[in-house]
């Protein structure tokens, strides 16, 4: 199943009109030709309300999901910010620099007209992309443009998805608890289900004819003695589950992540631990968040949107030893060692983000903890090994215990340094983390699972976070910049 929006831009060019049309509708089409991608350049220019209707039912009948709205000249106030009212999918608002023609009746006063356009848009309290500088000639609107199409896909991948659950969180483990509140306000849909509805569904793939092939993928990606062959069966029948409840359940919506529980009665009930399959399904970009982790999975999968690659759910889990920093990143990288930490979760991450010695292994904290320490069995499962280096973006969306939804975003990389530890598991890098870790992970009750994207994608989280509403958006703040909360004699 395909889990990721495809953005199909729109271009409409507006016009106010004691300002000539030709102006906008010759800008409009400067545009078009600047932009290397497909753009649906929309033959009516809006003047009027009645235009604003017509072009809105072109745009969608071309099967636009975004639009930019394009002020080639000052622009008609109403019906230019009735478009993001009208049309069922993000916009942005971008306008013409000038410099095209001369400025007596080549001048646009398109700067003029984005303010009284953005207090227009407030007013009728409608959300609209306009980027930091959204004045431009038809080249600068073009990387406008391109960056607008993963903040879109996100937008409108949230719009659409569906968070299905499996149990709740495991007991005393109140990191992944919050009010379901935040989902409905983000237009997200949340089904919960039963452990148990799970293993009937589950038992009920046993012997499915698609098993072999799913088992012959997964020892294809993990490679000869990197798995165990006798739990190919088991995982595979598990992933069919996964995703047929996924296409069997999305109802009206058109994107699925999940949040499941995985122990601690998980693996003994159904004889494997569930981390290789979940990694597998978000490597597909569908993530499969830990522990009933709803905001979890909700970060997981606006990554996945933003980036359109394989992201990952870890725990900010332990510090760097001293020893390990003194030997393998003092005076090699930029990083005191309170910028460091480890990234850590079971064996949730994508193959193709770990090193090549990956493989199939068994999570053991639950092997002492359930099977006494003894010879693994139902404890296996996970896929274990270092990170692979890379730069990433640490981030999380969440609702608060009061309702209210809060995110940060931090931009570093994973070290190419071993870990000398289990797990999928990783050095990561953060300039300031110290700080970061106390002033907004500890000081605003973050939990400890955060999201990881792999690659530098705050520019694009922060626009999206910024769309969705969200008033609070940290990050991690350099040293001239103190925290509200920052003790400056400390």
């Amino acid at each position: 199943m395909k889990n990721i929006p495809d953005v199909k831009l729109g271009l409409i060019a507006v016009s106010r009109d004691c300002f000539p049309i030709a102006l906008s509708e010759r800008r409009r089409a400067a545009i078009k030709a600047a932009y290397p991608g497909e753009l649906y350049e929309c033959p009516v220019t809006v003047e009027s309300e009645k235009d604003m209707l017509k072009t809105v039912a072109d745009v969608e009948e071309q099967g636009c999901n975004a639009l930019v709205v394009f002020l080639g000249n000052f622009g008609p106030e109403t019906p230019e910010t009735l478009i993001a009212r009208n049309f069922d999918g993000p916009c942005m608002y971008v306008a013409a620099a000038e410099g095209d023609g001369d400025l007596i009746n080549g001048r646009g006063d398109a700067y003029c007209g984005m303010l009284n356009c953005s207090y227009n848009l407030g007013m009728r309290h409608l959300s609209a992309y306009i980027p930091e500088y959204p004045v431009g000639t038809a080249q600068d609107i073009a990387r406008m443009i391109a960056d607008f199409v993963p903040i879109a896909r996100a937008i409108i991948g949230v719009k659409g998805l569906k968070i299905i659950t499996f149990g709740p969180r495991p007991q005393d483990f109140f990191a992944c608890n919050a009010p379901i509140k935040g989902l409905y306000e983000l237009g997200v849909e949340v089904e919960e289900n039963s452990e148990l509805d799970l293993l009937v569904s589950y038992k009920a793939h046993a012997g499915d004819p698609r098993i072999p092939e799913v088992c012959a993928d997964m020892a294809a990606e993990m490679g000869e003695g990197r798995y165990y062959p006798d739990l190919g069966e088991r995982m595979a029948q598990f992933e069919l589950t996964l995703l047929d409840w996924a296409e069997n359940h999305k109802g009206s919506r058109k994107y699925v992540a999940f949040a499941d529980k995985c122990w601690p009665a998980f693996p003994s009930q159904f004889g494997f631990e569930p981390c290789y399959v979940n990694s597998r399904l978000a490597a597909r970009g569908i993530p499969v968040a830990c522990e009933v982790d709803i905001y979890g999975a909700l970060s997981e999968y606006i990554g996945a949107c933003v980036s359109g690659d394989a992201v990952t759910l870890l725990d900010i889990n332990n510090s760097v030893p001293a020893q390990l920093w003194e030997e393998s990143i003092k005076n090699k990288y930029d990083y005191a060692l309170t910028d460091t930490f480890m990234g850590f979760h079971c064996g949730n991450t994508p193959a193709c983000k770990l090193c090549a010695d990956r493989a199939v292994k068994y999570q053991l904290i639950q092997n002492r903890l359930l099977e006494n320490g003894g010879q693994p069995d139902f404890t296996r499962g996970t896929l274990e090994g270092d990170i692979a280096p890379s730069d990433i973006t640490f981030y999380r969306l969440q609702c608060d215990s009061d309702g209210n939804l809060r995110t940060y975003i931090a931009q570093g990389e994973v070290l190419p340094v071993a870990t000398g530890s289990f797990g999928g598991i990783g050095v990561f890098a953060i300039h300031e983390m110290g700080r970061f870790y106390h002033h907004v992970l500890i000081q605003k009750r973050y939990p400890h699972h955060g999201a990881v994207a792999f690659g530098h994608y705050g520019k694009a989280l922060f626009e999206v976070f910024k769309f969705l509403g969200v008033q609070d958006i940290a990050y991690n703040q350099p040293k001239n910049l103190p925290y509200p909360t920052e003790n400056p004699w400390a």
